[in-house]
């Protein structure tokens, strides 16, 4: 059974809609990379901003009104039409919804818990509701009448790739026919301080398989994948996940785990290691990250260009996997330019030497796509030109 994805949604750094990210994506420009203070007061940290035109909520029950939530409507607008028309005639019980997101409304938490101490109660736009991790998704299907399967996956940087994962499985196994899956992360204080704790931001632009990187840059954004058994121009053909638990935060330096997932997505998806012609990278710019991953790749014997796109995006968490999964598909739809790779071209030599994607190279009709997150939780991806 295949799965295809009928459409899909991008609003990001690199700018807002399909058309806006494409031009700038293969471009290698990005708006909304920037150094700010406006979420480490007193430092100034390269962060990717989607910025503040965002859709207004202020009529929606107080339980969806976050910032997360204005993120994901504007992605939401994208496919909304295409969602209308594949969902006519279809039951809404046989409607899922699954989003991933790691920081959800805790941005709101930030304002309303100093009110609190100051006023012993709640602001009356502050609901507790807001920052649950299912609340994206509860929006979603409370906005579009869906009463089918709907939850929320947090499961840090892999969440939206296995919102994804986990929506293809709901029309494999016949549970749903149609599928919103996608991810939302929005940018607050609480994350830039928690990585910054742990010593892997960097104060400027990321630098992904360089000598010289120095960490991740945090950014913010969602992505939605209208996915269906209805034929499209995109199949998701093969997915793989792992969980190895190594270790909290770090990846298992040997890429086991890694491995597991991207071998069973090639063999889900019948494919050998040579036909995958573009791997979109984790590529977080952490030293750790990148040594595993690109000794990953070396070792299993990919000679496809790679590149990471998080310099142009930001490390947008639980938003990572969706957001590099429509990049994927813009890539497949494209017109045989690949997603720069953005970095200053100073080969680790401790690191295996890949084949960096330039600019321009023939169009690719298989293209991977990877995400670890910490404790050890890995995913793959494999999406196909039909």
């Amino acid at each position: 059974m295949t799965i295809y994805i009928n459409n899909y949604s991008i609003v990001s750094p690199l700018g807002y809609g399909i058309a806006e990210t494409r031009k700038n994506l293969f471009s290698g420009i990005s708006p909304g990379m920037m150094k700010t203070e406006k979420y480490s007061p007193g430092r100034s940290l390269f962060l990717g901003l989607a910025g503040d035109q965002l859709p207004d909520l202020s009529l929606a029950p107080i339980k969806h009104r976050s910032r997360n939530n204005q993120l994901l409507l504007a992605a939401l607008q994208g496919i909304e039409d295409s969602f209308y028309l594949l969902s006519n005639g279809v039951d809404k019980s046989r409607i899922a919804i699954v989003i991933g997101s790691s920081t959800s409304g805790i941005s709101g938490e930030e304002d309303a818990f100093p009110y609190l101490m100051e006023n012993n109660k709640f602001p009356e736009t502050f609901d507790l509701a807001q920052r649950l991790f299912c609340s994206p998704a509860n929006f979603l299907a409370d906005r579009l009448g869906v009463t089918g399967i709907v939850h929320g996956i947090s499961t840090a940087c892999t969440s939206s790739a296995k919102a994804i994962t986990s929506g293809a499985r709901l029309l494999k196994s016949g549970m749903a026919d149609l599928v919103i899956a996608g991810g939302v992360d929005t940018l607050c204080k609480f994350t830039v301080a928690g990585f910054t704790a742990i010593e892997s931001v960097s104060a400027d632009r990321c630098n992904p398989l360089s000598l010289n990187r120095s960490g991740i840059n945090i950014g913010e954004g969602s992505a939605l994948l209208l996915m269906s058994r209805q034929p499209g121009d995109i199949s998701l053909s093969g997915w793989g996940e792992s969980s190895d638990g190594h270790h909290i935060s770090a990846p298992d330096p040997s890429g086991f785990g890694a491995s597991l997932a991207v071998n069973n997505a090639l063999k889900m998806s019948a494919k050998e290691i040579d036909q995958v012609e573009y791997i979109n990278l984790h590529g977080t710019a952490t030293r750790q990250n990148d040594a595993m991953e690109s000794r990953l790749i070396g070792t299993l014997g990919f000679k496809c260009p790679v590149s990471s796109t998080k310099p142009l995006t930001g490390h947008t968490l639980g938003a990572a996997g969706a957001i590099e999964a429509v990049v994927s598909c813009l890539t497949l739809a494209g017109d045989g330019r690949l997603p720069p790779h953005i970095w200053d071209e100073v080969q680790d030599p401790e690191l295996p030497k890949l084949n960096i994607a330039g600019k321009y190279a023939s169009p690719p009709k298989v293209v991977m796509t990877n995400n670890f997150a910490f404790g050890g939780n890995n995913t793959s991806l494999i999406l196909e030109a039909v």
